[in-house]
Order: C-alpha cells, then structure tokens, then sequence
C-alpha cells in the first residue's frame, strides 16, 4: 500500500475521532510535516513510488480530466475493488503530474 494512502487513512482516522475544526486543521498541518519529512526521507534514499501500469483508456480519461471515469476505466480492466482503483489512478496522475 502505498505510504501516502496509509498517511491519508490516518488522516481520516484522526479527524473523524476528534470533532472540533481547530483540531482538524492541527492534525492537517501535522500531517503536512510528517508527509514532507517522509518525502524528504524517500529522496535522500532514492525511493520511488512504482509506475503504475495502466490501460490507455485510463490516461486519455486523466488527460481529460475525468477522474472517475478513470478509476472506472481502470476497475474495468484490472478487477480491483474501488479503493485500490482510486489510489492507484490518484498515484498515475500524481506521477504524471495531473493532479
């Protein structure tokens, strides 16, 4: 699973505990520390995200700037459930630099 997934879900988890709006933005910019010091950490190691392989179908919606279309695309022709198609059309576009 891929490290910024996991940060989100934490994310999610967090904010959905706590129910005050100061705390969800405290958690928020603490998050944005963690995910730029584990960002720093993966380039001083030489750390890539892997290439996500993904149908032309997949990208032409991307380019289009249809997203879910593209995670439809992308279940279409993989089989993987939603979660594992939106992070993985979010990775694609993220690396592509679409999104």
């Amino acid at each position: 699973m891929p490290i910024a997934v996991v940060l989100s879900l934490v994310l999610v988890f967090l904010v959905a505990g706590g129910g005050r709006r100061s705390d969800a933005d405290q958690l928020a910019r603490r998050l944005a520390v963690v995910e730029r010091k584990l960002d720093l950490i993966m380039a001083h190691l030489d750390i890539r995200e892997p290439e996500i392989e993904a149908p032309g179908a997949v990208l032409q919606e991307l380019l289009a700037g249809r997203k879910i279309q593209a995670i439809k695309a992308y279940r279409e022709a993989t089989g993987v459930g939603l979660r594992e198609a939106k992070d993985a059309v979010e990775l694609l576009a993220r690396q592509r630099g679409l999104g």
